[in-house]
């Protein structure tokens, strides 16, 4: 009689451990969704429903575009490849998308090569007043591009570049160069000095230097400066808008907007088209180096 007494508190204790375990993986599963997978969920709807409603549009007749009363606005009923076709071999959208690739291209060549020097000689040659530099160079990049633009248009009519995308090639670092050049300086500083030093004993010069051991660290940090270059320079609007005049030359941006629309009537179709095909390099090469760039952010190499 009294052991069974006795095991009744055994069995009641075995009873609630079971339970325990239950209870907290379900809390735990429950706090999981609500703080990480439904914020998730609505980062992803907002961030792709772009891009879901440019597909849509850009394979929707112009009858469903016309009239949502009797059609879905979210769906599309007859899919047509009508835009696509019309803005590939009814408009200039090849040649603009060459020319904004070409000045994308370029541009964040220069812009690397560039802030690349800049950024090795202000972190590592320390010069007096380097620390300066590198904080005005920074602050240059936060001059709005509507003030510059004006003398910027009066230097590119000088030299004879209006209406050429060379003007763009050489106007685009103007706003590159400072930023990429502040974050190399910021992914410099996490590349030991020391395996420099062990490079001036054996004799090496700076640029050898530069070239054989601090570039190779740094392929994160340059992708990372590549990205941005390539993103802004492919969606620059301003610049493009004031230098280039004729239609052949004009970048997507510009051209989707300004030879797309005729009067007051806008073809939407056509735009979303353009709009989507112009963003299909981007997310590539996002894409490729995606593994570069988050390493970028995480640091360089460890002392």
């Amino acid at each position: 009689m009294t052991d069974a007494v006795a095991a009744q508190p055994v069995e009641a204790a075995k009873n609630s451990s079971s339970s325990a375990p239950e209870t907290m993986s379900w809390d735990s599963r429950s706090r999981r969704v609500v703080l990480i997978y439904l914020p998730l969920a609505c980062f992803v709807l907002i961030l792709l429903f772009p891009f879901y409603w440019m597909s849509l549009t850009a394979l929707k007749p112009n009858g469903e575009l016309l009239n949502y009363k009797a059609n879905n606005p979210f769906w599309v009923k007859s899919p047509t490849l009508d835009h696509i076709y019309h803005l590939l071999f009814n408009t200039a959208y090849p040649k603009w998308l060459w020319t904004t690739m070409i000045v994308a291209i370029c541009s964040t060549f220069l812009s690397l090569l560039a802030s690349t020097l800049a950024a090795y000689a202000i972190e590592r040659l320390r010069f007096k007043g380097s620390s300066y530099t590198g904080l005005g160079i920074y602050l240059a990049y936060l001059v709005p591009q509507s003030i510059l633009f004006i003398p910027l248009a009066t230097v590119i009519v000088q030299f004879g570049l209006f209406d050429s995308p060379l003007a763009l090639i050489l106007v685009y670092p103007t706003f590159l160069v400072p930023f990429c050049t502040w974050l190399l300086i910021g992914y410099f500083k996490s590349i030991p000095y020391e395996l420099e030093e062990c490079a001036l004993v054996d004799g090496a010069t700076r640029l050898q230097i530069l070239r054989r051991v601090t570039l190779p660290l740094a392929v994160p940090g340059l992708i990372s400066a590549g990205i941005f270059s390539f993103t802004l320079s492919w969606n620059e609007f301003i610049y493009a808008l004031a230098f280039i005049q004729s239609s052949s030359n004009k970048t997507v941006p510009v051209a989707i907007l300004t030879e797309l629309v005729t009067g007051d009537v806008y073809q939407w179709g056509a735009l979303m088209a353009g709009s989507l095909l112009g963003s299909i390099p981007v997310a590539l090469f996002y894409s490729l180096f995606v593994d570069y760039y988050v390493s970028s952010l995480t640091g360089a190499v460890k002392e």
